[in-house]
C-alpha cells in the first residue's frame, strides 16, 4: 500500500482528481474557497497518496444522483433566471454562506455593494455576474487562485482585477463578470487584499503550503536581479505616475460630484417644502391680505 501512494502521480490522475473536486462543489460539499485551494493542490501534487488526501473526506465510487442544477430558463421563458442584489443610496452585502446556483445581478445606485464569494456553495459550472454601477463602488472578494473574466463598459469610471490568478494551463475554477459602470467603480479583489476568512487544515495543507511557497519563489526568482530591479524602477517613471495622480484626482472629483448631486437634491426638497406650504396658506386665505393704501381724492 505504501508503495502504491508513494507512486508518481501523472496529468492525467491530476485531471481526474479536479474534475472529482468539481462535482463534489456542484453537488455542494465544497465551498468555491475550498474548491480553489484542493484544486491548486491537486496541480502541486506529486504522489497517489497526496491525490487520495485530496478527496479523502469526499464520497467514492459513482457520484451521488441527489442534486441536479436547476434549469436557468426561468420555466420555458427565453431570458436567465438571475439572483439580484441591489443598493440604491445604500449598502448591500452577501457573504458568508450562501448557495450560487444562478446568475448573479449585482445593481448599485449611489451605493456600496458586496458580494464575498469566498464561502459560497457554488452549484454551478462557472460563477457568471452581471454588475451594473451609477456613480456607486461594487466589491466581489474571491478566493486568490481562480480565473477572473472581467468585460464589460466604463464610462468615467474604474474597473479592475487585484487577484492571483491560477497559473496557466490549470482547470481553475471560473468567474466572469460583464461590468457595466458610469461615474463608479467595480473592483475584483483577490484574499491578499481582504479580510481573511477561517480556514480548515487538513493532512494535505502542510505540504501544499510548502508547494506553494516554493512555486512562488521560483518564479519570482526566474525573472533575475536585474529585471526585477528594472521592473520595480519602472513602475516609478513619471507617466504612470501622473496616470495614478489623474485617477486621484478623477475619485476626488467624482466624491465631489456625488456630494453636490445630494446638496442639490436637499436643496430641491426644501424649494418644494417652501412651495407646498405657499400653496396652501394661499388655498385657506392665511395669511389675510394687508388692507389697500388709502386713495387720495380726485381733484
Amino acid at each position: 500500500m505504501s508503495d502504491l501512494g508513494g507512486m508518481r502521480a501523472s496529468d492525467a490522475e491530476r485531471e481526474a482528481v479536479v474534475e472529482r473536486l468539481r462535482e463534489a462543489s456542484v453537488d455542494g460539499r465544497l465551498t468555491l474557497a475550498e474548491l480553489t485551494e484542493r484544486t491548486e493542490a491537486a496541480y502541486l501534487a506529486q504522489t497517489h497518496a497526496e491525490l487520495g488526501q485530496l478527496t479523502a473526506d469526499l464520497p467514492g465510487g459513482a457520484p451521488a444522483p441527489a442534486y441536479r442544477p436547476p434549469a436557468t430558463g426561468g420555466g420555458g421563458g427565453g431570458g436567465k433566471v438571475r439572483k439580484w442584489i441591489v443598493a440604491v443610496m445604500g449598502d448591500a452585502k452577501r457573504q458568508g454562506s450562501w448557495r450560487i446556483d444562478q446568475e448573479i445581478g449585482a445593481v448599485c445606485v449611489m451605493g456600496d455593494v458586496t458580494l464575498d464569494l469566498r464561502e459560497a456553495e457554488v452549484r454551478t459550472n462557472a460563477i457568471d455576474i452581471v454588475a451594473t454601477c451609477v456613480m456607486g463602488d461594487i466589491k466581489i472578494i474571491v478566493p486568490d487562485g481562480v480565473d477572473v473574466e472581467l468585460s464589460g463598459m466604463t464610462i468615467m469610471g474604474d474597473k479592475k482585477v487585484q487577484v492571483v490568478e491560477a497559473p496557466p494551463n490549470q482547470n481553475a475554477p471560473v468567474v466572469r463578470v460583464r461590468a457595466y459602470v458610469v461615474m463608479g467603480d467595480v473592483k475584483i479583489i483577490g484574499d491578499s487584499r481582504a479580510r481573511p476568512i477561517k480556514r480548515g487544515w487538513f493532512a494535505w495543507s502542510e505540504w501544499w503550503q510548502e508547494r506553494r511557497a516554493e512555486a512562488y519563489h521560483d518564479l519570482h526568482h526566474g525573472l533575475g536581479h536585474d529585471a526585477r530591479h528594472g521592473l520595480r524602477h519602472g513602475l516609478r517613471h513619471d507617466p504612470l505616475q501622473a496616470l495614478g495622480e489623474a485617477r486621484d484626482a478623477y475619485r476626488e472629483m467624482r466624491r465631489d460630484a456625488r456630494e453636490s448631486h445630494r446638496e442639490m437634491r436637499r436643496e430641491v426638497r426644501e424649494t418644494r417644502r417652501e412651495a407646498r406650504d405657499a400653496w396652501r396658506d394661499a388655498r385657506d386665505g392665511y395669511p389675510p391680505e394687508p388692507p389697500a393704501p388709502p386713495q387720495s381724492p380726485r381733484r
